[in-house]
């Protein structure tokens, strides 16, 4: 028997978690096993090799019950405690867990009160309008399960659906393994391509661009990489692998004059291609991974570069982040000059232990101070985060001293003092105005009383945009990429509305956010708002996920002329509402 992927392993242990759930389980056990899947499926290395060897314990969230249980698995295929939990419930009902919006909790409540056990018994019932009849559900959540069903019900019944990847996994790993294979003696040029390069919110697999002097030798070298867990169909050409995090990767070797071909081909986008190809063809010119073929001369030309790739089809370079057919191939398309990391000055979001971070201000300032930034500013959590973690207001008084020493004893760079105050659901936020006109900045959003209708949630916060001593709205759309869906608000009614009275609007540059998304994030900037990129740093080692919120400007062909925080805090300050009533 051959030992069960890192995929099998978390997807095992989220089953038994969601078994536990089921079975009515205390939620630490619950949160263990769910834990410890999330470990497993990070690691880059066989998490079964390492419990067999006694070791899986050195992971953080795998303690030694847990390593039993993937012992277990490694050597018989099977964990007893699921088997037994298993042997409880309709299969069915389990299916009914893995539905994204539905969850062990949800679907064991609607087979208490309703008898379902199955997923066609789901959608028979929400079509029927009979799951409103259970409290806590309402025509919104029938209207979801039948979406559910329809997009993720065949995936859901025979096991996990598989979630894509974040980028910032993605690019990790990516990296690790363009690294692994630059350094080989065979390597020439390697490069990642795909979504990953075009910098999308989630990754389904990795697509990497190779020359090399020993093609096979480099393919043999991917196979054997600890970073990969499987790999197949090894030639001069390249490879196929998976790695231990759950990604497929296409592995593709080429001729150096060819590269350029390959590398635009598959960074796509599919739709960027095909647009592409589509206009070529009126040209008399016809693309591929292989080159252009002119039908007037029969000739097939190769490409070096992806520069040469455009020149020939008489258009400028397009970044890869642009290639999503947006535009970028309109006729007289002029490249914008697009943010960059280095662009950003300050950051405008952050957290220290005052709330939920896990750093002093003394600690954020310097991990600030070290990343070059002129300015930071230390937002902590309001008096309702709702999360707990609260900062009332005489309690606020006290940051704002304690940030004006750390300021006074700190060369390089500015410390600053704001909020982020929360949004109430009449769209006030939870500070009296004469507090928010002690701080330097104020961020406001929403924490609260998520699940408000399109009319309220959309009135809440156009009321937020008009308060004015709110300089911007943090994460306007309250994703969480793959786990929780926005707010149902009108987002260009919050767009329209922000523009009018001069509210900023974020790109939070968490990964799992990114939000204003690049979509929103261009049509906010067309409306004429400005544009700020946070990291929402909860510790001095996230200030690190900036580089994220700049993806997203860039693929929303944000320069940094409409990004407040590439400004110097004097012209940044210039542009709040207090200054600009002055």
């Amino acid at each position: 028997m051959s030992i069960p992927s890192n995929t099998e392993i978390a997807a095992a242990l989220e089953e038994l978690g969601d078994l536990y759930q089921l079975d009515g389980a205390i939620v630490h056990r619950v949160v263990a096993y769910r834990s410890g899947a999330k470990a497993v499926r990070d690691a880059s290395v066989s998490v079964a090799q390492l419990a067999l060897d006694g070791r899986a314990t050195e992971l953080p969230g795998i303690g030694a019950t847990l390593q039993e249980k993937i012992v277990a698995l490694a050597r018989t295929g099977t964990i007893p405690a699921a088997e037994k939990l298993r042997a409880k419930y309709p299969p069915g009902l389990l299916a009914m867990t893995r539905l994204p919006g539905l969850g062990p909790k949800r679907a064991r409540l609607i087979f208490d009160e309703l008898g379902i056990d199955s997923l066609d018994g789901l959608r028979t019932a929400a079509a029927e309008e009979r799951l409103r009849e259970v409290k806590g559900l309402g025509a919104k959540f029938e209207a979801s399960v039948i979406d559910a069903i329809d997009a993720y019900g065949a995936e859901a019944q025979s096991g996990p659906i598989r979630e894509r990847v974040l980028l910032d996994r993605a690019l990790a790993v990516g990296g690790d393994l363009v690294a692994a294979l630059r350094a080989h003696d065979a390597s020439d040029r390697v490069e990642l391509a795909g979504s990953a390069r075009r910098r999308a919110d989630t990754i389904k697999d990795l697509d990497v661009i190779a020359t090399a002097s020993d093609p096979v030798a480099l393919a043999e070298a991917f196979a054997a990489l600890d970073l990969v867990e499987s790999a197949s169909h090894t030639s001069e050409r390249g490879a196929r692998g998976r790695l231990h995090i759950g990604l497929d990767v296409d592995l593709r070797i080429v001729a150096p004059e060819q590269f350029g071909n390959l590398l635009q081909h598959f960074t796509g986008s599919k739709e960027h291609n095909m647009a592409l190809r589509a206009a070529a063809v009126k040209r008399g010119l016809h693309i591929s991974e292989y080159g252009i073929l002119d039908d007037a001369t029969e000739q097939t030309h190769t490409c070096a570069t992806e520069e040469e790739v455009y020149a020939l089809l008489d258009l400028p370079y397009i970044e890869p982040e642009l290639r999503e057919n947006r535009g970028e191939l309109a006729p007289g398309f002029v490249p914008p000059r697009l943010v960059a990391l280095d662009d950003i000055r300050g950051d405008l979001h952050c957290h220290t232990v005052a709330s939920d971070g896990r750093g002093t201000i003394e600690d954020m300032a310097h991990a600030a101070l070290e990343r070059g930034y002129d300015y930071l500013v230390i937002t902590d959590h309001s008096a309702t985060h709702g999360f707990g973690d609260d900062v009332q207001p005489d309690e606020l008084r006290r940051q704002i001293e304690r940030v004006r020493e750390v300021d006074a004893g700190l060369d390089g760079i500015s410390v600053l003092i704001g909020t982020e105050t929360n949004i109430l659901p009449d769209g006030t936020v939870d500070y009296a105005d004469d507090v928010l006109a002690e701080l330097d900045w104020v961020i406001a959003s929403v924490h609260t009383s998520f699940r408000m209708d399109r009319a309220a949630m959309t009135a809440r916060m156009v009321a937020a945009t008009e308060h004015p001593l709110v300089d911007a709205i943090a994460h306007p759309t309250g994703r969480l990429i793959g786990r929780r869906a926005g707010y149902d608000v009108d987002v260009e009614a919050v767009i329209a509305s922000a523009a009018q009275t001069g509210t900023m609007l974020e790109i939070n540059a968490n990964p799992n956010r990114r939000d204003l998304d690049d979509v929103h994030a261009r049509a906010a900037a067309a409306a004429g708002v400005t544009i700020v990129i946070d990291s929402d740093a909860h510790g001095p080692e996230t200030f690190a996920n900036m580089r994220f919120g700049v993806y997203t400007a860039r693929r929303a062909w944000l320069g940094p002329e409409q990004i407040a925080n590439t400004r110097t805090w004097a012209e940044l300050a210039a542009l709040r509402k207090p200054a600009r009533r002055s």
